[in-house]
C-alpha cells in the first residue's frame, strides 16, 4: 500500500505543476495577440488560467475567425 501511496503522490504533483506552467503559457500567448504588449502579457502569466477563462469569454467574432 505505501507504494501505491508514493506512486500516487508523484503523479499528482507533476501533473498540478505541468498544469500550472501549461496554463500560464496559454495566457501569455493570449494576451500577446490581443495586446502586443510586453507588460499585459506578465500580468496574463501571473494570474494564468484566470486569464485564460477570462480571454475565452470575451473573445470578439473578429478574434474567432
Amino acid at each position: 500500500m505505501m507504494i501505491l501511496a508514493q506512486v500516487t503522490s508523484q503523479t499528482t504533483q507533476t501533473v498540478t505543476q505541468t498544469g500550472i506552467g501549461l496554463g500560464a503559457a496559454i495566457a501569455v500567448v493570449c494576451s500577446w495577440q490581443r495586446n502586443r504588449s510586453i507588460l499585459w502579457a506578465i500580468l496574463a502569466g501571473i494570474f494564468s488560467w484566470f486569464y485564460v477563462i477570462y480571454f475565452a469569454l470575451t473573445r470578439t467574432p473578429e478574434e474567432m475567425k
